[in-house]
């Protein structure tokens, strides 16, 4: 993944768009292959993180920004059906994400 953010076309941002929805579909698979819910909070936590260092900055582009709040939501749902420890781990480093 870090390399496929080092590798994002950064003239455009239909180039930054496109690559970044190729990330996340690689992500969706592994996520698929993997069938657990902790693997998929700390793969989209990850990705969220990427996301707000990367430069320029995805809270510019309105496509980027939905794309982000979505995976956010999509972090929060899917920490429902974890365990509470883990709920709490996880929680812990998405409060860290919205700051």
């Amino acid at each position: 993944m870090d390399e496929q953010f080092e590798q994002i076309n950064r003239t455009s941002s239909y180039f930054i768009k496109k690559s970044i929805r190729k990330i996340l579909r690689n992500i969706r698979k592994y996520i698929r292959y993997s069938q657990k819910k902790e693997t998929e909070v700390e793969l989209l936590i990850y990705f969220c993180s990427k996301l707000n260092q990367f430069k320029p900055s995805i809270h510019r582009i309105t496509v980027l920004k939905n794309l982000y709040d979505n995976q956010i939501t999509s972090i929060r749902k899917t920490m429902l059906s974890l365990h509470e420890d883990l709920q709490y781990d996880y929680g812990k480093e998405l409060e860290e994400l919205l700051r």
